[in-house]
């Protein structure tokens, strides 16, 4: 995501003042006038700043080849939030869940077990994030897939990561550049240089 724009505050602008211990999971759905895509990270909340065309298109590429490439039992969610816990409330980029997860049309948020696979994509704004805290957030919830996706030279690498159980950490199992080839938790086969193609091959 690129870097947020320069904007002058009048003085009639309030800042959201958090409660003592700080916000819960449920502020989120009661706050009014939060920006889009708010995030609950140990209480505090994090805005993202505008997205960038290589992360739309990444997401795009992952959510479209995941959804056609995925068993019948399981879905395709893009930017929805996890409740891990009362304090952390974020939301990936990608997440793979099963078919049966989908607790309603008005639900705004899933629970950390009924999550296979959460995806992030780095921007600017989130690097410590997504490199550091999701991660051991994510393992320490027992969310058993974890993928990160950089920029390199406009092409999206993956680096994927599956959960060490016993442990509650994430190892690293493979970088993938051009082709993103594995059998867990699916076969997945994802050409990465089609992310800036409207309609890439999905064959």
């Amino acid at each position: 995501m690129s870097a947020a724009p320069e904007f002058e505050l009048d003085e009639q602008y309030n800042y959201p003042v958090p409660p003592p211990g700080g916000w819960t999971a449920d502020d989120l759905d009661r706050l009014p006038n939060l920006p889009r895509h708010t995030e609950l990270i140990d209480g505090s909340l994090v805005f993202v700043s505008p997205q960038t065309k290589f992360h739309l298109r990444t997401m795009r590429l992952l959510e479209n080849s995941l959804l056609h490439q995925a068993p019948d039992e399981l879905d395709v969610f893009r930017e929805f939030t996890i409740r891990l816990d009362r304090r952390n409330r974020p939301e990936p980029d990608v997440l793979v869940v099963p078919d049966g997860a989908d607790t309603g049309p008005k639900e705004t948020w899933l629970k950390p077990e009924d999550v296979i696979l959460a995806v992030e994509v780095v921007s600017e704004d989130s690097v410590e994030r997504d490199h550091e805290v999701k991660p051991r957030k994510y393992a320490a919830a027992g969310i058993p897939h974890f993928w990160l996706v950089e920029q390199n030279d406009g092409l999206p690498v993956v680096y994927v990561y599956e959960l060490d159980p016993v442990a509650k950490s994430y190892a690293l199992t493979g970088i993938y550049h051009d082709r993103l080839k594995l059998s867990v938790p699916f076969c997945i086969d994802i050409d990465l240089t089609a992310v800036n193609r409207r309609r890439p091959d999905r064959g």
